[in-house]
């Protein structure tokens, strides 16, 4: 007579508990690499915002409409593809711009980059005069 060899009960639910415990722990590593892509795309649009709106002072626009309406001048010079998206974070959020006169220089910021920043303890608050 031949014996079928069978799972039990608690055999089961330890495979589960196993798969379970490695696939949290591969989604909490993946969220913080996506956290990070989020943070340096951020940091690129920013740099290539700075860019761009330097570019829009020199062909005559004024720093109050750059910063009232940022994306109908972009799409007016025609400087950017895709306007809408460059004005975006990384996580999807609008982009704050300021303008100080006296240093003659855009100011573009993210509340959730600062937020992630703050989050991480990486966060230095720095004093500008803006």
């Amino acid at each position: 007579m031949v014996k079928k060899k069978t799972f039990t009960l608690l055999e089961i639910i330890i495979v589960i508990f196993l798969i379970t415990l490695i696939t949290g722990a591969i989604g909490y590593n993946m969220k913080g690499a996506l956290d990070k892509g989020k943070k340096f795309r951020t940091e690129q649009a920013i740099e290539q915002l700075q860019d761009l709106f330097l570019m829009c002072l020199a062909d005559g626009e004024s720093p109050e409409k750059i910063v009232k309406s940022p994306r109908e001048v972009l799409d007016r010079l025609r400087l950017a593809k895709n306007s809408e998206q460059i004005l975006k974070d990384g996580w999807g959020k609008s982009f704050d711009i300021e303008y100080n006169k006296r240093k003659g220089e855009f100011k573009i910021t993210s509340r959730s980059l600062d937020n992630y920043l703050k989050k991480k303890g990486s966060f230095q608050d720095e004093e500008e005069d803006f």
